[in-house]
């Protein structure tokens, strides 16, 4: 099975791609949060990591568009984000967030992620 990411951010996309596959998984990339849905729902990774600040779609909406679709909804998303105040948190939970890493990050904390949800 493989781990989504979905980030804007072509630096940021690689950067949690080399941390995955270094643990051995497989990893598809959305460039976008509309492409993230679409790839959710395709591929039905084990686990997604999403970014809040996107173009045309932020990772709050994509969230809540995975977590309320019956074929997506078991899937742990980890939202990725440079946004630190405790009401994205807040925010992102009520989205259906499963857990929140604020960017920038240690890869301890991506790790720590993946042994919690994919394991």
């Amino acid at each position: 099975m493989a781990i989504l990411v979905a980030d804007d951010s072509v630096v940021e996309r690689t950067h949690l791609q080399t941390i995955l596959e270094k643990q051995g998984k497989q990893v598809i990339l959305a460039s976008s949060g509309a492409e993230g849905i679409t790839l959710a729902k395709q591929h039905k990774p084990e686990m997604i990591f999403l970014d809040i600040v996107m173009g045309e779609m932020d990772g709050y909406k994509v969230c809540r568009a995975i977590t309320k679709d019956d074929a997506t909804k078991g899937i742990p998303v980890v939202m990725v984000s440079s946004k630190k105040n405790k009401a994205d948190k807040i925010w992102a939970t009520a989205q259906g967030a499963t857990d929140y890493v604020v960017k920038p990050y240690e890869d301890e904390s991506i790790l720590e992620c993946l042994k919690k949800y994919a394991p």
